[in-house]
């Protein structure tokens, strides 16, 4: 954990593994909300989920907010991919 405890439960700083966790959070949610698709559109929801993990790693050094690491990783596949 990346953060010095001041007590009452409370942590100054943040913790590196929670962000990372969260953002494997998000997709597992985004792949479950995947399955609620139609079932053509489904593998583009398991597309999403997936590129939301591919570069969690990198991006929770610099974002606080594990959506936003996710959707910033979404991005950057999407960018690659020549998808937007």
């Amino acid at each position: 954990m990346a953060g010095e405890v001041l007590g009452r439960g409370v942590t100054m700083g943040r913790s590196f593994e929670s962000v990372r966790m969260g953002t494997k959070e998000v997709s597992e949610r985004w792949l479950k909300a995947s399955r609620a698709l139609k079932k053509e559109d489904q593998v583009y929801g398991q597309m999403v989920a997936e590129m939301a993990k591919k570069h969690s790693s990198e991006a929770f050094y610099a974002l606080d907010d594990p959506l936003e690491a996710a959707v910033f990783s979404v991005l950057v596949e999407m960018i690659k991919k020549g998808k937007i």
